[in-house]
């Protein structure tokens, strides 16, 4: 087993996906890496005003400032990546913006207009586990990160903005804390990791479009599995077990989360579909994991104590 550390440079981040990149770290199954990502827009200098403009790593911003790829040797398609997340860090600073967009919730909010952001500026204390914005009101952080994902494919360059139900990636789960294991199935050889965007907290939904944005390092732990509990992205965090459903419809996006948590219940109990459906309707909580990246995300959560043996 070996340590590695990466920091976030012109040679070792990207804004989108691609398995057509060098890798910019080879680490084995059980290896231990420590990255440093930048916020999700790769600011380079603390912003000194709500919504300033200051210079980015990179100029291109098709989509967030990641750190990647990270190789696992040995990884196939077929096979899951474990991520196992044993400390993120955030950095002093953070963002949230909002408003000023014209999309569909903003205009049903009536803040679609340029003229009605309102941004906020963080000082984030990791210490003490707060953050405070300009308005002298705070929050407790829960730092994870928003975008952790492999390529949804073997060749060209996928955004980074929507989450899939193939590679993971912008999947924004605000469960994701130190303590977490996020499982995505291997889409090409050696998975190919690519991680970033910082939140130092966020409510479910990240109604906004943005949560406190922020600089991030993160410690984790790779591993291999032939197999895993349920097929698709899937986790077991501190809060229980999550199963994912991304799609452009809700409906659709929360079927696909509530049938793999149903096939998880059945699997650990050994009771019937059926059986594990009435389980999940008094024991699981469905929750809107995000509305802001152009694919409806939704998880499913079943508390480690919720079903009692």
């Amino acid at each position: 087993m070996a340590d590695h550390v990466l920091e976030p440079t012109t040679d070792t981040a990207i804004d989108v996906f691609t398995a057509e990149r060098a890798p910019v770290l080879r680490a084995s199954p059980g290896d231990t890496v420590t990255v440093r990502t930048l916020s999700a827009a790769g600011y380079l200098e603390r912003q000194q005003e709500p919504g300033q403009e200051v210079p980015t790593l990179i100029t291109s911003r098709r989509g967030h400032c990641l750190v990647g790829p990270v190789a696992l040797t040995g990884a196939l398609p077929g096979q899951v990546l474990a991520v196992r997340f044993d400390a993120l860090v955030p950095g002093t600073w953070g963002y949230t913006g909002s408003g000023g967009v014209d999309n569909e919730l903003n205009r049903a909010l009536g803040l679609a207009d340029a003229a009605t952001r309102g941004p906020l500026l963080w000082d984030i204390d990791a210490e003490a586990g707060v953050a405070r914005n300009q308005l002298g009101l705070g929050v407790r952080t829960a730092p994870f990160l928003g975008v952790v994902g492999v390529p949804p494919e073997p060749t060209g360059e996928h955004s980074t903005i929507p989450p899939r139900p193939v590679g993971g990636g912008n999947i924004d789960c605000r469960e994701l804390v130190a303590g977490a294991t996020l499982y995505l199935p291997v889409t090409v050889p050696d998975a190919l990791l690519f991680v970033g965007d910082g939140h130092a907290a966020q409510g479910d939904g990240e109604v906004s479009g943005t949560a406190v944005e922020c600089d991030m390092t993160t410690t984790m732990t790779l591993s291999l599995l032939d197999t895993a509990p349920v097929p698709g992205v899937h986790a077991d965090t501190p809060a229980g077990r999550i199963t994912f459903g991304f799609d452009a419809d809700l409906n659709a996006a929360t079927a696909t989360a509530l049938n793999a948590m149903v096939d998880w219940i059945a699997a650990l109990h050994d009771v019937t579909r059926a059986q594990a459906l009435a389980m999940a309707s008094v024991a699981v909580s469905m929750r809107v994991t995000q509305i802001a990246n152009q694919t409806w995300g939704v998880h499913a959560l079943l508390p480690h104590d919720a079903i009692l043996v």
